[in-house]
């Protein structure tokens, strides 16, 4: 009895290891798939338009595509005219959607454009 008890244990213990392993290999293609939509073009698009026409007055949309210094112009422009300076948030985020991916890409990611 102790044997059949010791024989269960061991393949208990083996069909977690191998059901970890599964899960593990899972996780880390459901890592990568992620990895690829959130660094896709399109969706760098996206995420900046919505960004820019949703809290734009910040400059959120400057930083995410990597503009730090147009990021905190941003900011100083909409906090000097009391806000006024957030349709440029607003105008850039319509820019944004209104473009092709390819265009897109080529003009804020390859050819660095910081305004409009």
């Amino acid at each position: 009895m102790s044997e059949e008890n010791n024989n269960l244990g061991d393949d208990i213990k083996k069909g977690a290891e191998e059901a970890a392993e599964t899960v593990k290999d899972a996780a880390n293609d459901f890592a990568d798939g992620a990895k690829e939509v959130i660094n896709s073009e399109e969706n760098k698009k996206m995420i900046a338009g919505i960004l820019a026409i949703i809290i734009g007055s910040l400059g959120i949309h400057k930083f995410y595509l990597g503009y730090t210094k147009e990021g905190i112009i941003q900011i100083v422009i909409t906090f000097v005219t009391c806000g006024i300076g957030s349709f440029i948030g607003l105008i850039e985020g319509i820019i944004y959607l209104t473009k092709s991916d390819d265009e897109f890409y080529q003009t804020y990611q390859v050819g660095r454009k910081p305004w409009f």
